[in-house]
């Protein structure tokens, strides 16, 4: 049996790493897993999409697009929601 490997997946139908689709699939999945990332820290803390949003003076809906869809957050409103709205510590790892 032959086993394909989600990399070679990504390799096929987006390019190899470094090409301008690929890393355009690679932005949209990090965005994703922070979304995810988000959510999971709430349900941990056991709050509502609410609870967290009245911490941060925002919208429920704002807390469900960003959980849904990380994207077009920027560094501040990120470091709102988890070091106010959680009570959490942002650490943000660059990799060359």
């Amino acid at each position: 049996m032959n086993t394909t490997t989600l990399d070679q997946i990504k390799d096929r139908y987006y390019g190899a790493v470094g090409t301008p689709e690929r890393d355009q699939l690679e932005c949209e999945l990090e965005a994703l897993r922070i979304g995810l990332r988000i959510r999971e820290a709430r349900l941990k803390r056991s709050m509502t999409q609410e609870q967290l949003a009245e911490r941060i003076d925002k919208n429920r809906s704002f807390i469900s697009k960003v959980e849904n869809d990380g994207t077009n957050i920027s560094i501040k409103m990120l470091l709102d929601i988890i070091e106010r709205g959680l009570g959490g510590k942002l650490n943000i790892e660059i990799q060359l």
